[in-house]
């Protein structure tokens, strides 16, 4: 980075920092994950110079001969990818994805139908907040209080009383495989379109670990960073008709030009998605995922549901007389990178909660597998017993650093 660092030492610097805050903690939000080099060449290539409002073969600008290669790269190997008919590749985000999907699929005032945003749901599924929750007329379902899970026989009662127009399936911090053919079942019973956000488990579906959404709902919309493993950008996938009402709405409806650069970046990604070695690490993320839950119960700690069929745990930290955002500035400490996440029927606000979310595909891509799971586990344990203040501190955070020593980021480059 010769030229950053000449041209804007501030910024250099922060780039600098933050390569050294990636490479030595363990980064464990569920949602994020290390691209490939690959990927982030194409991220930083010429293509983010170029304009291209339209689609291939119909643009709004010249010169777009190169960028329409770059797209319906893009395009077809998501196709294959998932099994779809369609693919727009053009969102910004998974948040643009899904405006797109929700004025494509019904109008603004309808009612739409979403799991809840403190049990596991996502805050443009209806949150007030947000603009779902604004524009559409928004119900949720919850996870049963016993089993913490989504009972769908509960779930299809709800709707046949509220009558959405839309039901959404998806979460961020629901660690148990869904059901889609049951939501497809209510879908159709009801005759409305189902959305699914498949943003937190992509990988797990393109590997074949997770239920496929595709072949049940109307519109899939997904993140294609986190599992998924790429830059961070949108992906919708539907059927033909549904997607020429997303493809109307995602230009000129909701966005202007799309990121040239980062529909290359996706087109890398969808095609490392489709070999060998990624399927290989997506098992190996969710067994590291189902190790480090284990080994987490083994030491008194609580997993919401009791376990986790994903990439994700939900750890309720109540027991040690805590709340998730003292457990998750305790774990920074020790150099472990976690967020506090509200759990189901939580007490505390969404400022505190009582619950942290912890995921394993940013360990998983750099080699890790059970073993670190076990001994991640033991840095946890030892440093929320240890609390803010601890004397173990210091040495929990020695451990973790020669762990991430152990398993480089990149070695590629070292």
């Amino acid at each position: 980075m010769s030229f950053l660092q000449k041209t804007d030492p501030d910024v250099y610097g922060a780039v600098q920092s933050e390569l050294g805050r990636q490479r030595d903690q363990l980064e464990m939000i569920a949602s994020e994950n290390f691209t490939s080099l690959a990927v982030m060449e194409a991220m930083g290539s010429v293509f983010t110079n170029k304009y291209a409002e339209g689609y291939p073969g119909r643009r709004y600008y010249g010169g777009c001969e190169f960028a329409d290669q770059v797209e319906q790269l893009a395009r077809d190997r998501a196709k294959i990818l998932f099994g779809a008919e369609r693919a727009n590749v053009q969102p910004h985000s998974g948040s643009s994805a899904n405006i797109t999907a929700y004025l494509a699929l019904c109008k603004p005032g309808d009612r739409i139908m979403g799991l809840s945003l403190s049990h596991g749901g996502h805050l443009t599924h209806g949150h007030k907040v947000n603009f779902s929750g604004s524009l559409f007329e928004a119900h949720h379902y919850e996870v049963d209080r016993e089993t913490e899970r989504i009972n769908y026989d509960a779930l299809r009662k709800q709707a046949m009383e509220v009558r959405p127009q839309l039901l959404v399936g998806g979460s961020s911090a629901y660690p148990r495989a869904w059901d889609f053919e049951a939501m497809g079942a209510i879908a159709r019973e009801l005759e409305i379109p189902l959305l699914v956000d498949m943003a937190h488990f992509a990988g797990l579906v393109a590997a074949g670990i997770h239920p496929d959404p595709v072949p049940h709902a109307t519109a899939v919309t997904t993140t294609t960073h986190k599992t998924l493993r790429g830059p961070r950008g949108g992906l919708i996938l539907s059927g033909a008709e549904t997607g020429k009402l997303i493809n109307k709405w995602n230009f000129p409806g909701t966005q202007g030009g799309p990121f040239v650069h980062v529909i290359a970046a996706k087109a890398v990604c969808f095609l490392e998605a489709q070999g060998d070695a990624y399927k290989k690490d997506q098992h190996q993320t969710v067994a590291n995922a189902k190790a480090l839950g284990a080994a987490l119960v083994e030491r008194g700690l609580r997993l919401v549901s009791g376990g986790t069929d994903t990439h994700l745990i939900l750890v309720d930290v109540t027991p040690r007389k805590m709340t998730g955002k003292e457990a998750e500035e305790i774990l920074e400490s020790v150099g472990i990178t976690v967020n506090k996440n509200t759990i189901p029927f939580d007490a505390e606000s969404p400022f505190v909660t009582s619950g942290i979310r912890i995921g394993t595909p940013a360990l998983t891509t750099r080699g890790m597998r059970e073993e670190q799971m076990v001994e991640i586990a033991d840095i946890i344990d030892r440093a929320l017993a240890a609390g803010a203040d601890g004397e173990d501190l210091p040495g929990l955070r020695k451990r973790s650093q020669a762990l991430a020593a152990n398993f480089p980021l990149y070695p590629e480059l070292a």
